[in-house]
């Protein structure tokens, strides 16, 4: 791989000394244990924020949930186990944590993967597809009236510059598994994630306090990065930043006081904490209330099986 030049600008919109203090709050972010996810992580726990972490590897996330603590002096910290190859288990995580009663102020959806071959979730999607937004899709749907009674509260959505390089979503071919190459199948994923933010705004924020934005958070030169079977990412950037300046995207979405004071919805940010534009694709709202209606069939299809 060529060698990558990290991007250092002279000044930042948004940075970590920016945040509010968040004493009082409680926030939610899934892929937490590495990358832009752990600094986002811990960076809300250092505000005094009662942070869950949300992943798949119960020991990676026990370990990350104790260096956060050690770090932060935060006791407010936990891990949910969360396989979002597994729909069941997305559903088995929002049931726990509104078990806890607690209110929820700040969901992020973080986790993302790539993978170098066609694969499948556990209950037969397109894993790209099935892993970045269907069960994202799902958490979020299930968390929203928590979300909702927890107002003021924010919805982050983590997508890519990549949703530019699709023209819609091939609904048919997703599980076609000589359809799709490697970078369509992660894009059309991160268009969704953009659809969806959009489709969420219209369809259930309405005249609520809940703010809904999606981002890019730079090309980040972590081990999703690094993998040979991302390597195709240097024709998305020919630069990256660190996993601190990707999480301050990220950040900026979740915590800063412009989003309420700007009414910020259904916008999309790129580093660092700057609007960004959107690919035209995102403006078909046919396109987004049909990914809408693909999702809940296809998640009501797949738990009915269970």
């Amino acid at each position: 791989m060529a060698s990558v030049a990290i991007i250092q600008p002279e000044e930042k919109h948004f940075t970590f000394d920016k945040i509010p203090d968040l004493t009082g709050k409680v926030a939610i972010v899934t892929g937490g244990n590495a990358g832009i996810g752990y600094i986002t992580y811990i960076e809300l726990a250092r505000k005094n924020a009662h942070v869950f972490l949300l992943g798949r590897s119960i020991e990676k996330g026990q370990a990350a949930v104790e260096s956060i603590k050690s770090e932060t002096r935060n006791h407010d910290v936990e891990f949910l186990h969360l396989n979002l190859n597994s729909l069941k288990s997305v559903k088995e995580c929002a049931e726990n944590f509104l078990a806890r009663n607690l209110p929820l102020h700040i969901l992020i959806n973080n986790a993302g993967i790539t993978t170098k071959t066609f694969s499948l979730t556990d209950d037969g999607i397109q894993e790209e597809f099935g892993v970045n937004h269907v069960g994202h899709f799902l958490l979020t749907k299930l968390l929203l009236p928590k979300i909702k009674a927890s107002q003021p509260s924010r919805i982050v959505n983590v997508s890519s510059r990549a949703h530019h390089r699709v023209s819609g979503i091939e609904f048919e071919k997703l599980n076609d598994p000589n359809a799709q190459e490697l970078l369509q199948r992660y894009s059309q994923s991160k268009l969704a994630n953009v659809l969806f933010t959009d489709e969420l705004n219209r369809q259930y924020l309405k005249g609520e306090q809940v703010y809904a934005n999606s981002l890019h958070p730079g090309i980040i030169y972590t081990k999703m990065f690094k993998r040979d079977d991302f390597s195709v990412a240097n024709n998305l950037l020919s630069s990256s930043v660190s996993s601190e300046d990707g999480a301050i995207t990220t950040l900026y979405c979740a915590t800063s006081p412009e989003i309420e004071e700007k009414n910020y919805r259904g916008r999309y940010f790129i580093p660092f904490g700057i609007e960004g534009d959107k690919s035209s694709y995102t403006e078909d709202e046919d396109l987004a209330k049909r990914l809408w209606e693909f999702t809940e069939n296809l998640i009501n299809e797949k738990l009915s099986q269970k």
